[in-house]
């Protein structure tokens, strides 16, 4: 079971992290939501949660819930830009459909 980063979204992680001040990586979850049923959600950790996995790419720390795990368990996190347009694109191999507009997606 893993969960990584590319490069480009590792250093885009590790550079925010510097920039906040504090931080011990990102969590990267799910939860209910879109119309194809699941969304992700990150968010940076300061604090270790009891029942987190964790895995470390490119030197950054990636802090997943045993809930989300099943889910996302094999996907590698990019950072991409595009024209004006810049962020992180999932490519989770678990996925059966999403929706249009890639936001939800489901398992």
């Amino acid at each position: 079971m893993a969960v990584t980063l590319t490069e480009q979204a590792a250093e885009h992680v590790a550079n925010f992290l510097k920039k906040r001040g504090k931080g011990l990586g990102l969590r990267l979850g799910v939860r209910s939501s879109g119309c194809s049923g699941m969304a992700y959600k990150l968010e940076f950790v300061d604090e270790t949660g009891e029942d987190d996995e964790i895995f470390t790419s490119h030197g950054v720390q990636v802090f997943v819930d045993a809930r989300s795990l099943p889910y996302i368990d094999g996907t590698e996190l990019d950072y991409t830009r595009e024209g004006l347009n810049e962020g992180f694109r999932f490519n989770n191999p678990n996925i059966k459909n999403q929706c249009g507009c890639g936001e939800s997606f489901n398992v």
